[in-house]
């Protein structure tokens, strides 16, 4: 069995990261699907999604100063739109995760969480969910 959903990310900064757990998981258990995967998905070049902690509000802004330490923006960046170090960014963490489905749940660690990561904003942003499994 197979299950493609899709929502939208609507974010309010240049540099952001949006806890989107629930709304994958209401999606993987809607799927009726018990074991197997869930690929989360977003189609873009300069956002992409990651797993990390969520209970420290902290890590997301930590792990964002490293990232701009890693990929700062730089005169030299060719690209017109400005933007390279989004794509940079985009390209360190990548633009889609796989994750066990267990009992009809996602297999996450307790501290765990999906983020969503906006490394060009504001934009309206898509992510796909696909669950395959039994």
């Amino acid at each position: 069995m197979t299950s493609l959903s899709q929502f939208t990310v609507r974010t309010s900064g240049k540099n952001q990261w949006i806890n989107i757990t629930e709304e994958v998981r209401k999606i993987a258990s809607s799927s009726k699907i018990a074991e197997g995967i869930c690929v989360v998905f977003t189609p873009h070049t300069t956002a992409a999604v990651t797993l990390n902690e969520n209970a420290d509000p902290d890590v997301p802004r930590d792990v964002m100063l490293a990232l701009d330490r890693i990929s700062p923006e730089l005169g030299e960046f060719r690209h017109g739109e400005g933007n390279s170090a989004a794509h940079a960014k985009t390209s360190l963490v990548g633009p889609s995760l796989a994750l066990i489905l267990s009992g009809g749940d996602l297999l996450l660690g307790t501290w765990q969480g999906i983020w969503f990561n906006e490394y060009d904003g504001p934009r309206t942003r898509k992510v796909y969910v696909r669950v395959l499994g039994e």
